[in-house]
């Protein structure tokens, strides 16, 4: 079992962050100790670290909520998928599809500020190559 300090170390979320995602339903609630402190365990600490991974995509709170409410361990399923499974895979693929769309705008939007800044530098490099060899 883990505390909300361990936790937030393990996860890189501040233990705030952490009150607040079980605060609006995107983490559960942990078992309580003794003094109502909140303990984790490692379930808890794998699915605030999946969280942590989605947040680094940039996907909304909504998003990420709805991904981990339509998610369940799919893994350990054998190869018959009810309409339920099925559903749940195809309703995170199209969260995860969308995500992935916004991900590239940005990557492309980068990729264009990039080429500019190195455009606006050889020409600064060129006026001072000129200017020294005048």
């Amino acid at each position: 079992m883990y505390t909300i300090r361990q936790v937030a170390d393990l996860t890189g979320f501040s233990p705030d962050t952490l009150r607040y995602y079980e605060k609006i339903g995107l983490l559960k609630s942990p078992q309580r100790g003794s003094g109502e402190v909140r303990m984790y365990s490692e379930e808890d600490v794998r699915l605030a670290s999946a969280v942590h991974c989605l947040k680094k995509t940039g996907m909304s709170l909504d998003d990420m909520k709805e991904f981990i409410q339509e998610g369940r361990c799919l893994a350990d399923h054998s190869s018959l998928w009810s309409d339920e499974d099925l559903q749940t895979v195809s309703t995170r693929s199209q969260i995860l599809l969308k995500q992935l769309e916004r991900m590239e705008r940005q990557r492309q939007a980068l990729d264009d500020l990039i080429k500019q800044t190195k455009d606006k530098l050889g020409f600064y490099n060129e006026v001072l190559k000129e200017t020294i060899s005048q």
